[in-house]
């Protein structure tokens, strides 16, 4: 998540990496095409090219909508996971107790219960995160060895590569019982795992009468409601924005910046002796503008791919983690995670 108001110019350069290079030379080239050739059939009327623009806009413009709407659920998806977590920790802390039971327990072994659950569900968090930042064949990392390169080069300088805090496997480890790892990794889905394992000690704790039936049904509900948000994610990241707009739209923009010096150029030498000239620079502004258009939608439709434009799920799951070790009485809390670059991951 980039933090900052605005994008440097700079950084919008950067951002659209090598693109102003080749619309540089193809401008400079229709325009020399033009002015030393004679061939008269070179010039297109200006309408048609109108035309296509428009439409290519317009149909750019709904790509980016879509794109946008990928991204902000997948905020508000982690958004509800913030908030049930918090609910998970106060009522984990709140609803095991002796009340129910006939045989008493010690305060240490009750504290001992619900650090295992806060425990366990932030070791759900890391594994959902790391779940989800495993690449898909659509992703610009698994693209050409162009776009692999570029993806690459931004991972490392505005994405994952820049993080230093990184939660490492054996630190997940650690959030869990003894031996549980172990386990639980064998399986395909291990987030859905944890929360089943959850489910289980519920289950134990009700029939020891340290909850009963009505906090059972209760905390079991708010793990349904970690599995909604963890399909709901899964769901975003399996599924892509359907290829028939994400890769046509591209396709569309490279026939309309084919197509715009050739109207261009014979609309400014209208102006005058070195009026064709004129047309580069601004064959160049109107084709960077559209080539950004397709970048953005382009780089926005993938919400968990680890690159700067990501959710923000390592700082999130951080401030979730201090939150419900906070609710235990820990005082030893890890940092939260900062931004570098300009970018929160």
């Amino acid at each position: 998540m980039y933090i900052y108001k605005n994008f440097s110019l700079k950084g919008a350069l950067s951002f659209s990496g090598g693109h102003l290079i080749w619309l540089s030379l193809w401008a400079i080239g229709v325009t020399c095409l033009y002015e030393y050739s004679s061939w008269d059939w070179l010039p297109v009327p200006w309408l048609p090219i109108s035309l296509v623009g428009t439409a290519v806009a317009f149909y750019v413009g709904f790509k980016n909508n879509q794109s946008y709407d990928r991204t902000w659920e997948a905020r508000k998806i982690w958004g509800a996971i913030v908030n049930s977590s918090r609910a998970w920790g106060s009522v984990s802390k709140s609803y095991i107790s002796n009340q129910f039971t006939t045989e008493k327990q010690s305060d240490p072994t009750l504290y001992k219960i619900k650090k295992r659950l806060i425990y366990r569900h932030i070791a759900w968090l890391y594994t959902l995160r790391k779940q989800l930042l495993i690449p898909t064949p659509w992703e610009h990392i698994n693209q050409n060895k162009h776009v692999r390169l570029t993806t690459e080069k931004r991972i490392k300088e505005y994405g994952l590569g820049s993080i230093d805090d990184e939660l490492t496997e054996e630190g997940i480890r650690k959030l869990l019982p003894e031996g549980e790892y172990d386990r639980l990794i064998q399986h395909k889905n291990t987030a859905t795992q944890i929360i089943d394992q959850q489910s289980q000690d519920l289950q134990q704790l009700s029939a020891q009468g340290l909850i009963d039936s009505f906090r059972h049904m209760e905390l079991q509900q708010i793990l349904n409601d970690f599995y909604i948000h963890q399909g709901k994610a899964e769901r975003i990241k399996k599924f892509p924005l359907p290829r028939q707009y994400g890769s046509m739209s591209f396709v569309f923009v490279c026939i309309f910046i084919f197509l715009l010096p050739f109207g261009m150029v014979s609309e400014f030498a209208k102006l005058g002796e070195w009026g064709a000239w004129w047309s580069i620079p601004f064959t160049i502004l109107i084709g960077w503008v559209y080539i950004m258009m397709e970048l953005v939608g382009d780089y926005s439709e993938n919400p968990f791919e680890g690159l700067g434009n990501d959710i923000p799920m390592l700082s999130l799951c951080r401030t979730i983690e201090i939150d419900l070790r906070e609710m235990l009485g820990e005082t030893d809390l890890p940092a939260p995670i900062k931004a570098k670059n300009g970018v929160l991951m």
